[in-house]
């Protein structure tokens, strides 16, 4: 059995020792480390300390790897926006945004996946960034969050390691932008602490169906302060207006093939059509008392806080209505931090927000190449700024002022600007009693609980994807010892999955793991972690591809488009060719994508409009036949004309194949479009 040993305050595993015969690790300086996996902090669960020169350089090491993409985030899109309060709540925090009902403040907002270089595609199994910036009035706000609101780690320094595990192996350059090897699976196998997040990149919620119709997350426990300096814990919620939605693992393959652009296209369509992108910002704030009786620390980014504890507070909404002018410019140059927060936001003693708060200026000083990168446009705030800050590479604007140091005594032409006693950003006096120690906390060391408890909350289809996910991913680990271990570990989640995983591998199942905390059997299932649970209600932002063929019924085609649009989706034609269509009424019509280069599986939904002879020649073509047939291997709703039973069959549909295959005899188009609204047929994907 495998031996978890946080609760001893490694956080860790599996640790070797120089002792062992290994090595012994030292800084790059040669001073030997006495403890890889915990930063120094003051007290278990106190700040950490800048004096650990250890956890710096590996920190500064890491930052400093590539040039000049991100080493994290290197794929992105962006868009601007703006960020609209509803109703003021001065009652939690000062902080300037949250002061006027209808405050509308601009925001940019990139999304990304994680661990693919730029060049990688779009639907990889990852997770996604989901990082705001907004210009306030008191200057600029990051909420660097993710789409998934916990994370595999609990202190920063570990952070290199996690990403060196997920990347390519470095001796051999792959597998790019995919975790499935064994680099990554002997990583987490050896983690414990990781088992949550696990759970959540073998969800559905690593293969969104597009940025818009994802969640977004602060994942960290920040704080709130009012003008009376009183504080409350919060984290933040983005709720997609037009729902959760992702895609199967076969439809991510097939769309990174067709294109790997899919999210950055599927966003740049959104906003040019003026089908604006919507998040609400939601809150979930409490207090110390809720803190202390809560059953897990809130410190510890590997856990959340169900929304059944403590519902989220709808304060604002984010609305993105312009695309960048330059990709460059602006989405590549974007600089985001953790630490940029405004008066009325303040940071707690997490270990992993303790290091974020490190890393991110350290970056942007190597990739941007000087202090001065907050004079790019997309980085400047947009209120007033005065510092004593000058020159450095790239210096865009200096002080005018006789004085770049303070105090001075001159007057306020030439002495600058000073500070603010009353205005000015403070942080919450918080008392921080403890040793300088190298310690995981004892509150972290429940690793498996909120993981089982985020299985038992998916739907039956959900926890079978996960369960393929696992199989998929362990089946390319080419040692059984880390399969074994991983194994060991699901067993501790939860019976069925590891059953299921064990079962797809051809393995038995192994001893669980030594937990260092046994897994708590009396967590509730949460709703709100489940995508299918909180799904569209509509096919609005969606799209419908409608494959037709010469002779289609033109008055059909248009009653199904107008009323597409009237529901806000976007019906897509799809033909045999590029151009003009001929339709029943002696018409022509131009399609928007050719069979073979627009397939079923970028869509929502599928119509299939074709006459008895489209029906014919239709039937005669592979694309098409796999167009209808992917259709209904993925579950797609399907509304066809009564005459497209030849092509349904050629295709390999069973004679009456109901379950979401739909007549334009049987149901009209609004009512096809209104119960397409499901998107899935679930019972019918394979």
């Amino acid at each position: 059995m495998q031996k978890d040993t946080t609760s001893s305050g490694r956080g860790g595993e599996y640790h070797q020792t120089a002792s062992e015969g290994v090595e012994r690790m030292t800084t790059q300086q040669g001073i030997p480390v006495s403890d890889d996996q915990n930063s120094l902090k003051q007290g278990t669960r106190g700040p950490t300390l800048m004096e650990d020169f250890h956890f710096r350089e590996k920190i500064f090491h890491f930052d400093h790897e590539r040039i000049p993409e991100r080493v994290v985030h290197a794929r992105g899109y962006g868009a601007h926006g703006y960020f609209e309060t509803y109703d003021p709540i001065p009652e939690l925090t000062r902080a300037d945004l949250f002061q006027r009902k209808g405050e509308k403040t601009p925001a940019f907002v990139r999304f990304s996946t994680v661990a693919g270089n730029k060049g990688s595609a779009d639907l990889a199994r990852d997770v996604r960034g989901f990082a705001v910036k907004l210009y306030t009035r008191e200057g600029n706000w990051d909420i660097v969050g993710n789409n998934i609101p916990v994370f595999f780690i609990q202190d920063a320094i570990k952070f290199p390691d996690l990403i060196h595990a997920a990347k390519q192996e470095p001796d051999r350059g792959f597998p790019q932008a995919q975790t499935a090897h064994d680099n990554f699976w002997d990583f987490i196998s050896l983690m414990p602490e990781a088992a949550h997040m696990m759970m959540w990149i073998m969800s559905d919620r690593a293969i969104p169906r597009s940025f818009r119709f994802m969640e977004g997350f602060g994942v960290h426990t920040f704080r709130f302060v009012n003008a009376e300096g009183k504080s409350h814990y919060v984290k933040f919620h983005w709720k997609p207006k037009q729902g959760l939605q992702s895609v199967t693992w076969p439809e991510a393959l097939a769309i990174n093939g067709a294109d790997p652009d899919f999210h950055r296209r599927d966003l740049w369509d959104a906003i040019q059509s003026g089908n604006y992108p919507e998040w609400e910002l939601g809150l979930q704030v409490f207090d110390d008392d809720f803190a202390d009786r809560f059953d897990f620390d809130i410190l510890d980014a590997t856990k959340l806080i169900p929304e059944e504890d403590v519902p989220v507070r709808k304060v604002g909404r984010l609305v993105l209505d312009r695309m960048v002018d330059n990709f460059f410019a602006e989405t590549e140059q974007v600089a985001f931090h953790t630490g940029n927060v405004v008066p009325g936001v303040d940071f707690t003693n997490d270990p992993l927000l303790q290091g974020r708060n490190f890393s991110y200026l350290d970056t942007q000083l190597k990739r941007l190449g000087s202090p001065n990168f907050t004079h790019i446009p997309v980085n400047a705030p947009k209120c007033p700024m005065h510092s004593l800050q000058q020159d450095g590479h790239m210096a865009m604007t200096n002080p005018t002022t006789r004085a770049n140091y303070e105090p001075n005594s001159w007057g306020d032409a030439e002495g600058g600007p000073r500070e603010d006693p009353d205005g000015g950003f403070r942080s919450v006096p918080e008392e921080n009693p403890g040793p300088k120690v190298r310690e995981r906390s004892e509150t972290f060391a429940d690793h498996y609980s909120q993981a089982r408890q985020f299985y038992i909350s998916q739907t039956d289809v959900e926890q079978r994807h996960m369960a393929d996910a696992l199989v998929f991913e362990l089946s390319k680990v080419e040692t059984p010892a880390i399969r074994t271990r991983v194994l060991s570990q699901l067993c501790n989640i939860h019976d069925d999955l590891a059953n299921a995983v064990a079962d797809g591998l051809g393995m038995s199942v192994p001893e669980p793991a030594e937990p260092a905390i046994p897994t708590r059997q009396d967590l509730s299932a949460s709703p709100a972690l489940s995508i299918l649970k909180n799904g569209p209600k509509s096919l609005a932002g969606r799209r419908l591809g409608i494959l037709i063929a010469d002779g289609t019924d033109a008055g059909e085609l248009k009653t199904l488009s107008d009323a597409a649009k009237a529901a806000g989706a976007t019906p897509m034609l799809v033909g045999p060719r590029v151009g003009s269509v001929s339709l029943s009424d002696g018409s022509t019509t131009a399609t928007d994508e050719k069979i073979d280069g627009g397939p079923s599986v970028i869509f929502d939904a599928t119509a299939v409009l074709v006459s008895a002879e489209g029906a014919a020649q239709l039937g005669g073509l592979h694309a098409a036949r796999s167009w209808v047939a992917d259709a209904w291997a993925h579950g797609k709703y399907i509304f066809h004309s009564a005459d497209a039973g030849p092509l349904l069959s050629a295709a390999g549909l069973p004679d009456t194949p109901g379950d979401g295959v739909v007549s334009t005899d049987v149901l009209s188009a609004d009512d096809f479009l209104k119960e397409a609204s499901a998107l899935r047929v679930w019972n019918r994907a394979p």
